[in-house]
């Protein structure tokens, strides 16, 4: 089969073809989704409701993880049955891109600790604040969620992150919290908290390396901005 016979499948064949005769890389985002999606209805196949599920999403796979199946299964021709498809295959995404962060064992830049981070908390539609634990030598011994709050802000007690921390036996950590606006600047909530902590730490002798925030697909760290 050549590739030029591509032309002469039907436009709801053609990803799956594509896929085979191409690899995955030659699929677009729509392609791909339509694979997921298998069938169209009367008036639009696959491809076209691949198409709107992506307009939901602001033809962008990180606004579009963040729909949950209720919103998916508002797009005509996506039940609940394929909206659970997409939305799983989604996570799995997420979850590969967890899973290559955590080959990262020592943290030398401010990069490395938003590569542990940016692949679970860059498509939250709320806030968490994490921790990443670290040795002497700066190497990740764990990382542990503090708190979980919502679109605004999440309550954050210290209290909480040095028992985790000394529990650990921790010389040092690095805050970590993401904004789901998209807004990567610190509030001014960010900065007292964060020296609040740095002054507890300084007393426990752990070090507050740095503050990671996540804002989608941009980062702010307060240790590269001179705030630590």
């Amino acid at each position: 089969m050549s590739n030029s016979s591509i032309k002469s499948w039907s436009e709801n064949d053609r990803p799956r073809e594509k896929l085979m005769l191409l690899g995955k890389d030659a699929l677009s985002d729509a392609e791909l989704l339509s694979i997921l999606i298998r069938t169209g209805t009367a008036s639009q196949n696959a491809l076209e409701v691949a198409r709107s599920v992506l307009m939901l999403g602001n033809n962008n796979l990180a606004d579009l993880s963040r729909l949950t199946i209720d919103d998916l299964s508002k797009v005509n021709g996506l039940g609940k049955v394929k909206a659970i498809t997409i939305i799983a295959a989604l996570e799995l995404g997420r979850r590969r891109r967890t899973a290559e962060s955590s080959n990262i064992q020592k943290i030398k830049a401010s990069i490395d600790a938003v590569e542990i981070f940016r692949p679970q908390l860059a498509d939250l539609s709320h806030e968490e604040f994490w921790i990443l634990l670290l040795n002497r030598a700066n190497a990740v011994i764990g990382k542990k969620n503090i708190s979980r709050g919502g679109l605004s802000g999440t309550l954050v007690d210290p209290k909480i992150i040095f028992k985790e921390s000394i529990e650990s036996r921790a010389s040092g950590i690095i805050l970590c919290h993401n904004h789901p606006s998209g807004n990567n600047r610190p509030s001014d909530a960010d900065i007292r908290l964060t020296q609040k902590i740095k002054e507890g730490g300084r007393h426990l002798e752990i070090s507050i390396l740095d503050h990671i925030i996540i804002a989608g697909s941009s980062f702010y760290s307060f240790a590269d901005e001179g705030l630590l």
